[in-house]
């Protein structure tokens, strides 16, 4: 079965997270992905461990280059500069994060190469974009801390998310930002540039803080696990262990003090609205966590449940796959992290994991006529 990008070549210059996250999603939705890398070495990633598979590979390079195919260049030589040339002469789609005007020395650059090739659509990842922070470092992590995520996220101090997540997040805005210049391609039959950068979308995800300030002039500070606009909708202990309490209107705030044989409270006018629940926070959930610590967290989950109160545990990594797995969500298919897009005619593909460094160079170069030098 074909998938929806059946016929798309993708030339994938990037490497780390951001950009081989996103040329990921494109593989899996049927592309084909042509992954370049340094020979010896490779993505920097395959040397990220522990943990490591059975076989020594790095899971963290596993993860975002599955349904791809491996072709070392060195562009230092310029036979393989040429070889490079040949491949995006070729291809639908260029991705690549190196350091912000980098690939002008190779004549990889965008303004080089839609010159021959205008229906290239060519996507550069950076760090904080090509203007003035252009040789500032793009590293996950320096994103979080200066882009103002670790400044809202933790309770003594300023704490990361536990994942990449800037990465991940610019690796789907770089795919969605392809994919709409595809479509466009289809009635202008001409392709684009495409810029992304890891501080501005992180500045758009942060949604309702970056609204907050630029829309109210609100600078939110470090709330742990409260939300700034809606109460209760955190962490609260239970007589064994914490739970999740995520309260987002009235009707299930009602709910919850039925659950909690509190239902004169909902009626109170410091609780009787999500404003007032805001407003009078820290003594709503002393009074909620009074009640819970009567039973178990397991016990107040069942009640929370059956009263349809929005409520969980938490869970570590392996509770969250039985999860899913308990809910037929089938998190892990051919052996492979499942991805979460299911479509009805063209479902996505998971036709080899991670390839070995430079294992289909000699497939890639003689199908796409490259010119592999005789050995």
């Amino acid at each position: 079965m074909t998938g929806a990008l059946d016929g798309i070549l993708v030339a994938d210059f990037s490497r780390v997270l951001a950009g081989p996250y996103a040329t990921m999603l494109l593989a899996d939705l049927g592309a084909t992905v042509i992954k370049v890398e340094r020979p010896v070495l490779g993505d920097d990633t395959r040397a990220w461990g522990p943990p490591f598979t059975a076989d020594g590979t790095s899971t963290y390079f596993e993860s975002i280059n599955r349904n791809k195919k491996s072709l070392t260049l060195d562009l230092n030589q310029q036979h393989d500069r040429v070889r490079a040339e040949k491949l995006i002469a070729q291809a639908d789609v260029m991705v690549e994060n190196f350091k912000v005007g980098g690939l002008e020395q190779y004549g990889l650059d965008y303004p080089t190469l839609s010159a021959s090739n205008d229906r290239l659509i060519y996507c550069s990842i950076s760090g904080f974009g090509a203007g003035a922070g252009r040789d500032l470092p793009g590293y996950d992590l320096l994103v979080q801390a200066m882009g103002g995520l670790m400044s809202i996220t933790g309770e003594d101090s300023p704490t990361k998310v536990g994942v990449a997540l800037v990465d991940v997040l610019t690796g789907l805005h770089a795919c969605v930002a392809i994919l709409a210049a595809l479509h466009e391609r289809d009635k202008s039959g001409l392709g684009q540039l495409i810029e992304v950068n890891l501080l501005s979308v992180l500045l758009a995800s942060m949604v309702n803080q970056s609204a907050g300030f630029a829309l109210g002039g609100a600078v939110p500070s470090m709330m742990g696990n409260a939300h700034p606009s809606i109460a209760p909708y955190e962490l609260f202990q239970a007589r064994d262990r914490a739970l999740i309490i995520a309260v987002g209107n009235d009707q299930q705030f009602q709910q919850l003090m039925k659950a909690l044989d509190l239902p004169a409270l909902a009626q109170e006018v410091r609780f009787s609205t999500n404003s007032n629940r805001v407003a009078h926070r820290v003594e709503l959930k002393e009074i909620i966590e009074s009640k819970l610590f009567e039973l178990n967290a397991d016990d107040w989950h069942a009640k929370f449940v059956a009263a349809g109160v929005p409520a969980g545990p938490i869970n570590n990594i392996e509770q969250s796959f039985a999860l899913a797995q308990s809910l037929g969500l089938n998190p892990i298919t051919h052996g492979q992290v499942a991805s979460p897009i299911n479509l009805s005619r063209t479902p996505v593909g998971y036709n080899a994991p991670a390839p070995i460094l430079g294992a289909d160079s000699k497939e890639i170069i003689e199908l796409l006529n490259l010119d592999y030098p005789d050995t």
